[in-house]
């Protein structure tokens, strides 16, 4: 079962993060723009597993676009209607796995099954860096209107890619300790800034909170899912073998 709900997690942060462009997202209430995002689901399903005649599939297919529907047409916005609908699709995903826990075994990628763990820390990278970078924006944004901005354009946006990816690395190879020093560091570098404004102080707290909080939460299930696949000699064996990974 957990070969087969990994390899549709990797589907489904390729489906809704990475193919799913900003024109997709912006259009979603048009039934052709839809029924696309659900062919996409489908076909990158279909890729990671290497199945393409398993009905369950086309259950998850239709079931991801119904979420959807309930998202758009309800205005679930905000960081709330993020996470519930990203909550549902996980839970639609774990369904799936139990039903049909062969369909991984059955699938062209079964012979490798090494392939399993680079989903896996591929998933997690995604999240890390993109969904984490959507969920900070919808956190921020009621925020970022009354603050005036006078730094690099998209600047903010990078170092938070940067630092979460940091942060990511950093417990994926048994480095936590560096976590510390790179909170310290943007303090150090972000104090000039903040201390003469309150309002954007606090900003620059939340938003750091939630960047790396995101990062920790998404490394630390990357591990926990590691541990239950075949190890990934990449990531440092030596220092990991006491986890199980």
């Amino acid at each position: 079962m957990i070969e087969t709900f990994t390899a549709l997690l990797f589907a489904h942060v390729l489906a809704d993060f990475l193919f799913q462009t900003n024109w997709i997202h912006a259009n979603k209430a048009r039934p052709s723009v839809m029924l696309l995002h659900g062919v996409i689901v489908l076909i990158t399903a279909q890729a990671a597993l290497g199945r393409v005649d398993a009905p369950e599939l086309l259950v998850l297919a239709l079931t991801h676009i119904a979420i959807d529907i309930a998202k758009t047409s309800g205005r679930f916005g905000g960081l709330s209607g993020f996470l519930m609908d990203q909550t549902a699709h996980l839970v639609t995903l774990m369904a799936i796995a139990a039903w049909a826990p062969g369909l991984w075994q059955s699938g062209w990628w079964a012979a490798w099954p090494e392939i399993l763990p680079l989903m896996a820390l591929a998933t997690g990278l995604t999240v890390t860096l993109i969904a984490g970078q959507y969920a900070v924006g919808l956190l921020m944004y009621p925020h970022g209107v009354r603050i005036r901005n006078n730094g690099l354009r998209q600047g903010g946006r990078q170092i938070g890619v940067l630092e979460r990816g940091l942060i990511f690395a950093l417990l994926l190879t048994d480095l936590a300790l560096g976590v510390g020093f790179l909170i310290a560091a943007k303090s150090i570098l972000r104090f000039g800034t903040a201390s003469h404004d309150q309002r954007t102080a606090e900003y620059v707290i939340i938003g750091t909170l939630a960047s790396f909080g995101w990062a920790i939460l998404a490394a630390l299930a990357t591990r926990a899912l590691l541990t239950w696949l075949p190890p990934l000699e990449l990531l440092a064996p030596n220092s990991l073998s006491g986890s199980g990974i």
